[in-house]
């Protein structure tokens, strides 16, 4: 028993790596990691531009509202205007992509061959691009426009047939909006 406390006030190399590397070891356990294998941090940039992508479409439905709402108080007949604006989804995205197609086979019915075996292999790889933070995210090549649902227009003048119905027309005009989606009232 001396012996192993003699060793011990006297650490050798061997003893000195091991207390190192243990040390290292309890240090990476100890750090939290996602159950993707990713460090946790205070917000993943995903989850980051998914936030900003909400936000983006709430202030674009905000956007038309306003915009609508301006161009309508011009209209005779029209007056003061409320306008809301609901959206069915905020757009579709459209990301790029790396297709490759390969093809295996030993001969065809074209060089004599006969019942000779072709398989096709494609493989389909998203493109990615970094952020200003070096995340990667998927490239977008193409972005629709978001799907309205439903308009809401509430007037002054929205009591007249006659005015209900140009609102109703100017905003399927603008929007593509079907007419049973477009409801005009009368403001108090």
């Amino acid at each position: 028993m001396k012996d192993w406390f003699e060793k011990l006030k006297r650490p050798g190399k061997d003893q000195v790596l091991i207390f190192l590397l243990t040390g290292v070891l309890l240090l990476v356990i100890a750090l939290p990691a996602a159950e993707d294998g990713k460090p946790e941090g205070p917000a993943d940039s995903g989850e980051i531009q998914e936030e900003s992508e909400v936000l983006a479409q709430q202030e674009g439905s905000r956007e038309l509202e306003n915009r609508l709402q301006e161009l309508l108080c011009h209209v005779q007949g029209v007056g003061k205007t409320q306008v809301m604006i609901t959206l069915k989804s905020d757009g579709k995205r459209i990301v790029e992509k790396d297709r490759e197609q390969s093809r295996d086979g030993a001969g065809s019915a074209a060089d004599g061959g006969e019942g000779s075996e072709v398989s096709v292999r494609s493989s389909e790889n998203t493109v990615y691009q970094r952020d200003g933070s070096g995340a990667e995210i998927p490239y977008v090549s193409e972005q629709q426009a978001p799907e309205i649902d439903g308009v809401l227009v509430v007037a002054q003048g929205g009591g007249e047939a006659s005015t209900a119905k140009e609102i109703t027309e100017a905003v399927m005009a603008l929007f593509g909006v079907e007419a049973h989606k477009i409801k005009v009232m009368k403001m108090e």
